[in-house]
């Protein structure tokens, strides 16, 4: 019978009515699979559920030191790579760009464990790589060799690993892999690339620091076209004209919300003077004369931003020399650069009127 199913005069569920039988299915399925681990004697803590967790994805050139191995990849081939990675997976790889990014993450988690040993509102951090799973076995034992809290591997064997972020609900994605990271962010997912610092420099193991530049990642990159296409003096007065109208978010908007929830279930336990996450505002942009539209904004989106620093042009690498953040996010490789010339781990994001200006290989 037309417009029929089994007999039945029941018509398809509305969109809404499915995407809640899906919700429902995700949560039965859950409920399984916790009910099996729940069983299971082990002193690690459980994973989070994605919907819960603030999910990071990362990949393995971004967690590991892989430039020897991706020259083999480039001039021998897969199954030579491939053949070298198992023949060496006993040899502990050193630390990426990443490393000491996620280290520092697990260093919130156990805090955040300590205080709310009940609540899945923590960061999860997974290997998402297009390595082979025969590369797996070299990865996993780094992984346990440095005691990393890495749980969830997708090893997608040469595919892209977008739908998969997607699928884990990504809040942020880091990788060593330009193309990547662009595909990740037109499909509207936080992404960065990881470039490694020139120098070795120590990184704070008792709290998370995390610098942002403003326009074009915290921010769209609507006051960066004015100063781009129209010249400094007009970026200014349109900055003043707009200061009470808050700027478009950018890419990285959602991020430093995640960072700024975290540091509010410290600061719920008295601990806002022994916080281990703090976060930085790191801007070109001049304090008296287009600062407080950025001031106003981030007040307008209820966020806190811990430190800020308006550089008025001046390079960017000996202020984060100063900070030593565990990662830096800025849209231009002129800063990138810089930052690692002074031992500072940077993310390219790739995201707004900047990229025209290069194009990252």
């Amino acid at each position: 019978v037309p417009g029929t199913m089994n007999g039945s005069d029941s018509e398809d569920p509305q969109p809404s009515q499915a995407a809640e039988d899906r919700q429902q299915g995700a949560e039965q399925d859950w409920a399984a699979a916790k009910s099996f681990y729940d069983n299971v004697v082990t002193q690690r803590a459980r994973p989070p559920k994605p919907h819960n967790a603030i999910t990071v994805a990362v990949s393995a050139r971004a967690l590991f030191n892989l430039v020897e191995e991706q020259k083999i990849y480039e001039e021998h081939g897969l199954e030579k790579y491939v053949e070298y990675q198992q023949n060496n997976e006993n040899v502990i790889l050193k630390p990426g760009p990443a490393f000491y990014f996620v280290k520092a993450l697990e260093h919130v988690n156990a805090g955040l464990l300590e205080l709310y040993p009940d609540d899945e509102e923590r960061f999860d951090i997974v290997l998402m790589t297009n390595n082979h799973a025969q590369v797996g076995v070299r990865l996993i034992n780094s992984i346990n060799h440095y005691g990393l809290t890495i749980e969830r591997f997708c090893m997608t064997g040469g595919e892209s690993p977008v739908g998969y972020l997607t699928a884990y609900l990504t809040n942020l994605y880091l990788s060593a892999d330009s193309d990547k990271v662009q595909e990740a962010i037109e499909a509207g997912i936080a992404a960065a690339t990881m470039f490694t610092a020139d120098k070795d420099v120590a990184y704070s193991d008792t709290q998370l620091r995390v610098a942002f530049d403003g326009d074009a990642v915290l921010f769209s990159d609507e006051s960066e076209q004015i100063f781009k296409e129209q010249g400094l003096d007009r970026f200014f007065e349109h900055e003043q004209m707009n200061e009470n109208k808050p700027l478009a978010q950018g890419p990285l908007k959602g991020f430093l919300e995640d960072l700024g929830k975290l540091q509010k279930k410290f600061y719920a336990k008295n601990e806002r003077l022994h916080c281990p996450i703090r976060t930085y505002l790191v801007t070109a942009r001049s304090a008296a004369s287009s600062g407080a539209r950025v001031l106003k904004t981030l007040r307008s989106w209820g966020l806190e931003i811990d430190e800020a620093l308006f550089l008025a042009g001046a390079p960017k690498g000996p202020i984060l020399m100063k900070i030593h953040p565990h990662i830096f996010f800025d849209d231009q490789m002129f800063h990138i650069e810089g930052a690692q010339k002074f031992g500072t781990p940077a993310a390219h994001v790739p995201y707004g009127i900047a990229q025209r200006y290069f194009k990252s290989t």
